[in-house]
């Protein structure tokens, strides 16, 4: 990891976060593209590696695409993306649970992916992108039945704004999209004509993506750095292309395996996994 570029999106706290400082800590470089990089100024350990040249900031917006392209000409040859963007959902009287923008993180997304940076002596950038369990159909029936609710109605605006998103990759990445089994995408989501979008990636032109979609997050502690420190060999949390119908898993642990699959990209690499404990 020592020699590891990264550009990380979203990573201002959370996963994202958890996830750079990971990658910091094993020698990686990390530029974050932040809104407000003064939310680092008492962070010590990101202070730590600013001083050493490791963690660069860049102040500026996801969903402003003149914002992306500076921070992707800044981070100079990228080896790898974190996409963590997110935002929570608020209580509206009269509207329930909804999201401003409702497509935030698909726009943020588009952004990212318009403004791309290409290399003729370098190979694509290895792209993590965070999305959630239980967006599509097939999905939802496998949620635990404690869960269900709080997904079909607290969380649903952020989740018609996920399943644009994997849209979006699945275009880029050439994978196939059924509306029955995958979900229907809100034209308000993606927006008219998205497909035909200045600089989006050709269909099937993107091999190097992860999508990893995890059960509901907590704040609990690193389960895995716990079961690596007592010697245990069992696997801290489950990781599967198959639904896992699990409850929750840590921020901290699904930071865990951002930096684990970025080491066993052959194993990970080009797919959509679930993780839950």
């Amino acid at each position: 990891m020592a020699s590891t570029n990264v550009l990380a999106f979203g990573a201002s706290r959370n996963i994202g976060y958890f996830s750079a400082v990971r990658l910091l800590e094993k020698g990686a470089t990390v530029t974050f593209l932040l809104r407000s990089p003064s939310a680092f100024d008492s962070d010590v350990t990101i202070q730590k590696y600013i001083k050493s040249g490791h963690a660069r900031l860049v102040k500026g917006d996801a969903s402003i695409e003149a914002d992306t392209q500076r921070a992707w000409n800044e981070a100079g040859v990228v080896d790898a993306v974190i996409f963590s963007v997110g935002t929570y959902p608020t209580f509206h009287l009269t509207k329930g649970f909804v999201q401003t923008p409702a497509n935030l993180v698909c726009q943020c997304l588009l952004n990212v992916l318009c403004t791309m940076q290409t290399y003729p002596d370098a190979p694509q950038p290895k792209m993590i992108i965070i999305s959630s369990t239980g967006l599509t159909p097939s999905a939802h029936k496998e949620l635990p039945v404690l869960l269900k609710p709080l997904y079909g109605v607290v969380l649903a605006a952020p989740h018609k704004d996920k399943i644009g998103m994997e849209r979006a990759i699945a275009h880029c990445a050439g994978w196939t999209w059924d509306q029955k089994t995958d979900g229907p995408v809100e034209e308000e989501i993606l927006g008219e004509g998205w497909m035909q979008r200045k600089g989006l990636p050709p269909p099937g032109s993107l091999k190097r993506m992860l999508v990893i979609r995890p059960a509901l997050l907590t704040d609990g502690k690193c389960e895995a750095d716990e079961a690596a420190a007592k010697g245990k060999g069992k696997v801290a949390y489950r990781v599967s292309e198959k639904e896992l119908g699990g409850y929750m898993i840590s921020r901290k642990d699904t930071a865990h395996f951002v930096v684990d699959a970025l080491t066993r990209w052959d194993e990970f690499g080009n797919k959509r996994v679930n993780i839950s404990y």
